[in-house]
């Protein structure tokens, strides 16, 4: 996973643990869940703007 091996990773999560506090992790994850699944879509579905903008040329 990104060259990360397992020590790194610990590393991060404890890292991320002591600045956000237990309570907060999920609430980030699940935030950061809704934005990546927004983002896929977006990238899936072309936007009305993108259209016009191939009709245009």
């Amino acid at each position: 996973m990104f060259g990360l091996g397992w020590p790194e990773i610990g590393v991060i999560a404890i890292v991320a643990v002591l600045i956000f506090g237990p309570k907060k992790i999920p609430e980030l994850g699940t935030a950061l869940g809704k934005t990546l699944r927004g983002f896929k879509e977006e990238m899936k579905i072309p936007s009305d703007e993108t259209n016009s903008e191939q009709e245009k040329q």
